[in-house]
C-alpha cells in the first residue's frame, strides 16, 4: 500500500499519459502507473503486490481494443472502477464500453477537472459496493461484508461496522497519518458527545483482533497525533 491511491492509465498518446499522471499527482491523493499497450498493462497488474484503484483506459492501443481488455479483467474478476477514454463519443461507441463493464467513459478532449470528478465519484461507488476488495497487510479487506480474511492462515475475521469505517479510510489515506480529530469526525461524524477516548477505544479494540502483537502494533500504528496503516507490517512500531 503507498500513500497515494494507486491509478494505472494506458494510454499509446505519450503527452496524455504525462499530462494525467502530472494532474493526478498534484495534490498527492493519487500515484499514477503507466502503460502504452495492452500487453504493459496486463504485465503492471501481474507483478507481485500489485494495487490498482482505478483504470483510466484508451479504447484503441497498439495491440488491441482497450474494451477487450476491459472484459477481459471483469471475466478474470477484477471489478475496480474502470473509465474508458475515446477519440470518439458516438452514442454506439459509449453502449460497447459499457457493456465490456466499464464504468464510464470520457470521449477526447476531456477537462482535467471533470475526469478527477467523475474518478473519484467511481472510486466512492466502488468502496461501497459489494464487489470492493482491498489488500491491508496480509489481509484480505471486504467493507460490504464488514470482513477481513487472512488466506495464509485461513483465518476470518469479522468487524464492527465502527471498525470498517475506520478501516476504510486509513486505507484511503494510504501512508499518511489521519489526525485523531478528523477520523473521529469522519466516522462518527461531528457529535459533541463522542470523545477521542472514543476513537481510541475501537482502535484498541481493532488492534486486539488484526496485530500479531497488539502491544506493539505494527499493521495499525501511532504517528503523527493520529493513526496510519503501515505497508509493511513485520517491521513492528511502539503504539502509545
Amino acid at each position: 500500500m503507498t500513500g497515494a491511491r494507486p491509478i494505472l492509465v494506458v494510454d499509446d498518446d505519450q503527452v496524455i499519459r504525462r499530462t494525467l499522471a502530472e494532474q493526478l499527482q498534484l495534490d498527492g491523493e493519487f500515484q499514477v502507473l503507466e502503460a502504452a499497450t495492452l500487453a504493459e498493462a496486463r504485465q503492471k497488474l501481474k507483478e507481485p503486490d500489485a494495487r490498482c484503484d482505478a483504470i483510466l483506459l484508451d479504447v484503441t492501443l497498439p495491440d488491441g481494443d482497450g474494451r477487450d481488455f476491459c472484459a477481459e479483467l471483469r471475466k478474470d474478476g477484477l471489478r475496480m472502477p474502470v473509465i474508458m477514454l475515446t477519440g470518439s463519443d458516438d452514442e454506439s461507441d459509449i453502449v460497447k464500453g459499457l457493456d465490456a463493464g466499464a464504468n464510464d467513459y470520457v470521449a477526447k478532449p476531456f477537462r482535467i477537472a471533470e475526469l478527477l470528478a467523475r474518478l473519484r465519484a467511481q472510486l466512492r461507488l466502488f468502496e461501497n459496493s459489494e464487489d470492493a476488495v482491498f489488500s491491508i497487510g496480509p489481509y484480505t479487506f471486504r467493507p460490504s461484508a464488514k470482513l477481513l480474511q487472512e488466506p495464509a492462515k485461513n483465518r476470518r475475521i469479522r468487524l464492527t461496522e465502527k471498525e470498517t469505517a475506520i478501516l476504510k479510510f486509513l486505507y484511503r489515506a494510504g501512508t499518511r497519518p489521519v489526525p485523531r480529530q478528523v477520523l473521529l469526525n469522519e466516522v462518527w461524524g461531528y457529535n459533541a458527545a463522542v470523545t477521542t477516548h472514543t476513537l481510541e477505544t475501537h482502535i484498541y479494540r481493532l488492534r486486539q483482533k488484526i496485530e500479531p502483537d497488539p502491544a506493539h502494533a505494527s499493521l495499525l500504528v501511532t504517528e503523527g497525533g493520529g493513526y496510519r496503516l503501515n505497508p509493511e507490517p513485520e517491521v513492528a512500531t511502539t503504539a502509545v
